[in-house]
């Protein structure tokens, strides 16, 4: 007799561990041997298992306590080795156990800067042609005889890159952005480099940029700024651990596309030691400030066979006895920084989704820029010259704005159709408005509430909806307001938020293809708030006035919201992704208070395993 579940079941794989997203993903930091002595902001060189790490200094302050020492590591134990020639800290090291190169830096007395490099051959140090440019704080990549070393400290902080080639030091193309501090991994023609501090000094950053053998170009940022990191692998597959405390425990993992956040130091330290000659799957993590001085060794292992995560596979995980799902996490998205646009703006109008997305105003401008997912480029700009506040539907290539203000007091009712090349005016608007929202594509679109005069505290409740040709009036909102997000289409959508006088709306009303109804209520009031989301039962809220400018984001799931990852830049007026899903979103421009910027952040969900619970 034939089983039920032969006919009408399916098989779940058993596993003993659940899947990972890579090799590294699934790898985990374990103790070492200590080294002889704290040592930190040394040059390091070599691999997980035939490494040395030489100068720098035992314990802060560095500039009283710098050493020349060097000890090797044979992936066991750590033994000296021949003592550099001249005493120095927080330059860039680069190469193998047995040919490394450890260049500039800062040395004794004080912290003056040098521009010594010298070679190790395995036994001894031997002084070699200098740096163009000395400086500390650099970051070496590659290896004797193929290497550079980039951006430093020299009294300014620079964007200087030089590339060694076994004798001498070429100063070829500079980074895109100067600092101080940067983690890297790779070779002298494909390398990465991120994190460090900003061409001021004032903050820690998460950029990141990716080196061709003739460019740099910026990639996308790390999860968590830091700088003075440890790294090992190559320009597609790198891990760069440690960094400025108190996030000095953590390891990102980049898969030549994006930084994923993998297993944790066991103890957080910055200004350690990598093995720049080592790869994403096994890597060594030595010394470092903790915040005292540090003899600490870890190293880093992924496993050779892994089960790779799949969205939508079921699995039995029989060491824990659960049932899983693998699929996007939107709950456990977080922010990180994409390219910054051409032109400052906030109030403009927004569509398309995370890599493709068109961006045009506010009044006081009539340019439009698109986007790719990773930076943007000046497109032809619209007819009716730049509007502020407008609603805006469909994607980059079918897109629509409409409604606004052309002036502080002139509202508009104008509509415009953007093909992917250009735009063209439509019919316009039943009734001129400024601050409304929108929601679904360009052939079938609502443009919700908002103020029929610029700033006057009475707003409408009006809703019109859009068929491709010509606007008609449909069933109202239940509370009038402006500035509200909005998320879904013309048959299933949702607005929440706002504001008509004092105070700002937490409410939250959806659209079941024929009335509005008042559901949950955001956690969080707030008005110029961005949005995004196909679905009225998976869309996001974020930034926006509450009154104050917020970095709050939100998420709803068809009945609650939930509050989730934190934007890194708190404003207002800001624009969300409306043909975006929850998952992917993007974020452009807005207003943390006087002036507009050019910021974009982007919201990316990771696959995830989660558990499968019954009700």
């Amino acid at each position: 007799m034939a089983k039920y579940s032969d006919i009408k079941g399916f098989t779940v794989q058993t596993v003993s561990s659940d899947p990972v997203a890579s090799q590294a993903s699934g790898g985990s930091w374990a103790s070492g041997e200590n080294m002889p002595a704290n040592k930190y902001a040394a040059f390091p060189a070599g691999t997980q298992t035939a490494l040395i790490y030489a100068g720098g200094a035992t314990t802060p302050p560095a500039n009283s306590n710098q050493t020349n020492t060097t000890y090797k590591y044979d992936g066991t134990n750590w033994t000296a080795g021949n003592n550099m020639n001249e005493t120095r800290f927080n330059g860039a090291g680069f190469g193998t156990q047995t040919a490394a190169i450890a260049a500039s830096g800062a040395k004794s007395p004080g912290s003056g800067r040098t521009s010594a490099v010298e070679s190790w051959d395995g036994t001894n140090w031997t002084e070699v042609n200098e740096v163009n440019s000395q400086r500390y704080g650099a970051v070496g990549i590659g290896t004797q005889p193929a290497g550079l070393i980039a951006a430093g400290y020299d009294g300014s902080y620079r964007d200087y890159t030089e590339t060694w080639d076994g004798t001498s030091w070429t100063e070829v193309n500079d980074l895109n952005n100067a600092g101080e501090g940067r983690g890297g991994a790779g070779t002298s023609t494909a390398a990465v480099a991120a994190g460090g501090v900003n061409s001021a000094g004032t903050a820690v950053v998460a950029l990141a940029e990716q080196w061709d053998g003739t460019n740099w170009t910026e990639i996308g940022h790390l999860n968590t700024a830091r700088q003075f990191m440890g790294g090992s692998g190559t320009y597609t597959s790198a891990i760069l651990y440690g960094g400025t405390l108190p996030n000095g425990a953590k390891t990102e993992f980049w898969d030549g596309t994006s930084w994923t956040e993998i297993g944790d130091l066991a103890t957080a330290r910055n200004q350690l030691g990598g093995s720049p000659a080592g790869t994403s799957e096994a890597a060594l993590a030595m010394g470092g400030i903790t915040p005292s001085g540090s003899a600490l060794t870890e190293e880093f292992t992924a496993p050779a066979i892994f089960g790779k995560q799949v969205q939508g596979q079921l699995f039995y995980n029989s060491t824990t006895n659960i049932f899983r799902e693998t699929i996007l996490d939107g709950a456990g998205a977080s922010w990180a920084s994409g390219g910054s646009m051409s032109n400052p703006r906030s109030n403009h109008a927004a569509f398309g989704t995370q890599t493709a997305n068109i961006v045009s105003g506010p009044s006081n401008t009539n340019n439009c820029e698109s986007y790719d997912g990773t930076s943007w480029t000046e497109v032809n700009n619209p007819v009716d010259g730049g509007t502020s506040e407008s609603g805006s539907a469909g994607t980059a290539t079918a897109g629509l704005r409409f409604a606004g203000k052309t002036s502080p007091t002139a509202t508009a009712n104008l509509t415009e159709s953007w093909d992917g090349t250009n735009w063209a005016e439509q019919s316009t608007t039943n009734t001129a408005r400024t601050e409304s929202s929108g929601l679904g594509t360009q052939t079938a679109a609502f443009m919700c509430t908002g103020r029929t005069s610029p700033g006057s505290t009475g707003c409408t409740a009006n809703v019109e909806s859009w068929n491709g040709s010509s606007w008609s009036e449909t069933t109202d909102v239940n509370t009038k307001r402006g500035n509200t997000g909005s998320a879904g289409n013309t048959t299933s959508g949702i607005i929440f938020g706002g504001k008509e006088g004092p105070p700002t709306y937490h409410l939250t009303e959806k659209w079941n293809g024929t009335t509005w109804t008042e559901v949950a209520d955001l956690n969080e009031g707030k008005q110029y708030v961005a949005s995004a989301g196909l679905s009225a039962d998976l869309s996001l809220a974020f930034g926006g006035n509450t009154p104050s400018v917020t970095v709050n984001t939100e998420a709803w799931n068809g009945t609650a919201w939930t509050e989730v990852n934190n934007m890194s830049f708190s404003s207002a007026s800001r624009k969300g992704t409306p043909a975006s899903t929850s998952v992917a979103t993007l974020a452009s421009g807005g207003t943390p208070g006087p002036g507009d910027v050019t910021t974009t952040e982007e919201w990316t969900a990771s696959l995830a395993n989660k558990t499968i619970t019954s009700s």
